[in-house]
C-alpha cells in the first residue's frame, strides 16, 4: 500500500472508530428497512393463499392492509434514522477534514503556494471534499441497500414479471407529484443557504491563500484558523438543516410508494376473488417490482460514486502529505512573543533561487543595515528587491550559501513568531480582508487599542479619508478592499504595518499609488517614527527613497551601487541615469 493510501486509511479508520456507533445505528436501520421490505411480500403471499381458499373477508383484508401501512410507517422512520446517522456522519467528516485542511494550508510555506494555483487548492477544498462526503454518505447507503436487496432478490425472484400489473403502482403518483412540488420549495431555500454559507467559506479560504504573506507576517494563523472554523460550523449547520429535509423527503416518497401495496391488496384482492386478474400476477407484482428494479439501477451509481470518492480521497491526502519548508528548529521551546530583537540586519554573501531550475534571484548579496537606519532598495523589476524582504521575513529559508543575521543572530535561530512579531510589512499587492477598516489596521495577534489604530491611520495619512465614510473606521471592506482606491489601500496597509510597534518596518513599493504630495507627508511622519527602528523601503521612484540613510541599487540579483542620494548622483552611474529619466518623465507629465 502506498504512503498516501496508508495515511488516508489510518485517518479514516480513526474517524470510523470514533463514530462507529452512528454508522452501526445507520446500518441496523437499513437492515431493518430491508427486512420489513421482505416481510411485506410474504404477508401478501399469505393473504393471496387465504383469498384463494376463501378464508378471508373484507374485514380481514382491511386489518392486513392496516398492518402493511404500519410496517410502511416503520420503514419511513428507519429510513430517516439511517440517513440522519450515515449522511450526518459524512457531513461531520467533511467539516472536520475541511478544518484540518485549512489549518494545514496555513502552516505550509510560500514555496507550496508558488507551485499550486488557487483554483487547484480550492477544488481540493470544495469539489473533492464534497465527493468524499457523498461517498461516505449516500454511497454507503446505496451500497448497503443494494447488496442486501440483490442477495434477497436472488432467493425470491421468479422467472417472469407481468408488466401489466405495474399499472397499479401508479395510483399514488399524483400525491407524489404534489409532495415533490411542496418539498421542492423548502429544499431549494435550504440548498441556497448552504450555497451562501459555502461562498463565505470559499471567500475566507481564497483571501487567506492569496494573502498568506500578510497572515504569516502578522502571526495571524491561529486567529484565521479560528475564524474559518466558525464559518465552517455555520456551513455544517446549514448542511444538516438540508439533510433533515432530504431525510424526511425520500422516506416519505418511499412510504407513499408503499401505499401501492395497500391499494393492490384492498382493491386487487376482490379482483382475484372475482377472477378478473390471476393469482400469479398478483403475487408477482407484490414480490418482484420493488425487489429487482431498484438494486439493478443502483449498481452503476455506486460504482461511479465510489470511484469519484476514492480519487478525491487520494488527492486530498496527497495535499496532507505536503510539509512546510520553513519551520522552527526543534527544541526551541515556547518563547515570549513580546521579545524585542536587535534591529541590525545583515546579509553575508547570500545567493538565493526560488527553485532548482530557476536562475538566482539574488547573487552573492552582502549588506548591513544598522539599528535605527532607514535603507532603500531600488532597481528594475526582477532585480531581487522583494526577494530580500521575503528572506528577512523568512517566507523562504536562507540558502546553504550565505548567512542572514538579525542582530548578530542567525535568522534560523530565531523562532518564526518572534521574528515576524518584530517586523511590520507592507507587501506589493496590499491584501486587505473582508472586515472593517479598524480590524484591518489592527490585524495583529494581540489586542489592539483603538487609539493605536487612529494614530497609525494619521501617520499613514489615511485618517481624513476614513472619517469621511458614513461608518468611519467601522466601514466594512469588500473583497481585497475593493471599495477603497489604490492609494487608500496602500495607506491602510502602512497603518497596519505600524500596529504593534514593530522594531523593523519593510515597505515594499508601498506608495506607488499615492500622489507625490501625500507621499511626502507620509515620509515626513515616518521619519520621526523610524528614529529608533530599522526601516527598509523598496521603491521604483527616487522621490520615495532619496532621504534614506543608505540606498542600494540592484540589477539582476546583485547590488551594483550603494551610498546616499548625493553620493550616488555624483557617481554618474546606474542610479544617476534612473534619476535623470524620472526627472524627464515628470517634466513631460507636467507639460
Amino acid at each position: 500500500m502506498s504512503g498516501i493510501k496508508r495515511y488516508f486509511y489510518s485517518r479514516f479508520e480513526l474517524f470510523v472508530k470514533q463514530n462507529k456507533g452512528k454508522y452501526i445505528t445507520g446500518a441496523v436501520a437499513i437492515f431493518l428497512v430491508n427486512i420489513i421490505a421482505l416481510i411485506i411480500p410474504r404477508i401478501t403471499g399469505n393473504t393471496v393463499d387465504a383469498l384463494d381458499i376463501g378464508a378471508i373477508d373484507n374485514n380481514g383484508l382491511l386489518k392486513i392492509s392496516a398492518l402493511i401501512v404500519l410496517l410502511a410507517l416503520l420503514v419511513f422512520f428507519m429510513h430517516y434514522i439511517s440517513r440522519l446517522m450515515i449522511i450526518g456522519t459524512s457531513s461531520l467528516y467533511e467539516m472536520l477534514v475541511r478544518n484540518e485542511l485549512f489549518k494545514h494550508l496555513e502552516k505550509l510555506s510560500m514555496s507550496f503556494f508558488n507551485r499550486k494555483s488557487v483554483g487547484e487548492i480550492m477544488a481540493l477544498s470544495t469539489n473533492d471534499l464534497n465527493a468524499v462526503r457523498m461517498t461516505l454518505g449516500r454511497g454507503i447507503i446505496m451500497l448497503l441497500n443494494t447488496v442486501f436487496l440483490i442477495v434477497s432478490s436472488i432467493v425470491i425472484v421468479g422467472t417472469t414479471i407481468d408488466f401489466k400489473l405495474t399499472i397499479l403502482a401508479f395510483a399514488p403518483f399524483p400525491v407524489l407529484i404534489f409532495i415533490i412540488a411542496r418539498f421542492g420549495g423548502v429544499i431549494n431555500k435550504r440548498f441556497r443557504k448552504v450555497q451562501e454559507s459555502f461562498a463565505h467559506i470559499t471567500r475566507k479560504a481564497q483571501e487567506n491563500i492569496s494573502g498568506i504573506r500578510v497572515v504569516k507576517a502578522f502571526n495571524q494563523e491561529k486567529n484565521e484558523i479560528k475564524s474559518f472554523e466558525e464559518l465552517n460550523m455555520d456551513n455544517y449547520k446549514a448542511g444538516m438543516s438540508l439533510v433533515r429535509v432530504w431525510g424526511l423527503f425520500f422516506p416519505l416518497i418511499t412510504f407513499l410508494s408503499a401505499i401501492s401495496f395497500f391499494i393492490t391488496m384492498y382493491f386487487g384482492g376482490p379482483l382475484v376473488i372475482k377472477g378478473t386478474i390471476t393469482l400469479g400476477d398478483f403475487i408477482a407484482f407484490n414480490s418482484y417490482i420493488g425487489m429487482i428494479i431498484r438494486p439493478v439501477g443502483f449498481i452503476g451509481m455506486i460504482i461511479n460514486q465510489v470511484q469519484q470518492g476514492r480519487a478525491s480521497m487520494e488527492r486530498i491526502e496527497k495535499l496532507f502529505q505536503e510539509r512546510p519548508d520553513v519551520s522552527d528548529k526543534e527544541g526551541f521551546g515556547k518563547l515570549e512573543r513580546s521579545i524585542r530583537l536587535n534591529r541590525t540586519i545583515e546579509f553575508n554573501n547570500v545567493t538565493f533561487s526560488y527553485g532548482p531550475s530557476k536562475a538566482p534571484a539574488l547573487n552573492n548579496v552582502s549588506f548591513k543595515i544598522k539599528s535605527g537606519q532607514t535603507a532603500a532598495f531600488i532597481g528594475s523589476i526582477g532585480s531581487g528587491k522583494t526577494t530580500i524582504a521575503e528572506l528577512i521575513l523568512r517566507f523562504y529559508n536562507p540558502p546553504g550559501k550565505g548567512l542572514i543575521l538579525i542582530g548578530d543572530v542567525d535568522i534560523l535561530d530565531i523562532p518564526l513568531n518572534v521574528l515576524r512579531d518584530n517586523i511590520g510589512y507592507v507587501p506589493q499587492d496590499n491584501i486587505l480582508f473582508s472586515a472593517s477598516i479598524k480590524d484591518n489596521i489592527g490585524f495583529n495577534p494581540y489586542e489592539t487599542d483603538i487609539e493605536e489604530v487612529l494614530e497609525n491611520a494619521r501617520i499613514s495619512h489615511v485618517y481624513n479619508n476614513i472619517i469621511e465614510f458614513p461608518d468611519k473606521f467601522d466601514t466594512m471592506l469588500g473583497e481585497r478592499g475593493v471599495n477603497l482606491s489604490g492609494g487608500q489601500k496602500q495607506r491602510v496597509s502602512i497603518a497596519r504595518a505600524l500596529t504593534g510597534n514593530p522594531g523593523i518596518i519593510i515597505l515594499d513599493d508601498a506608495m506607488s499609488a499615492v500622489d507625490t504630495q501625500t507621499e511626502e507627508m507620509i515620509l515626513v511622519n515616518l521619519k520621526s517614527l523610524m528614529r529608533d527602528k530599522t526601516g527598509i523601503i523598496i521603491a521604483h521612484r527616487i522621490s520615495t527613497i532619496k532621504e534614506a540613510d543608505i540606498i542600494f541599487v540592484m540589477d539582476e540579483g546583485k547590488i551594483v551601487e550603494r551610498g546616499t542620494h548625493i553620493q550616488l548622483l555624483n557617481k554618474r552611474g546606474y542610479y544617476s541615469r534612473i534619476y535623470e529619466r524620472q526627472l524627464l518623465e515628470d517634466k513631460i507629465d507636467k507639460f
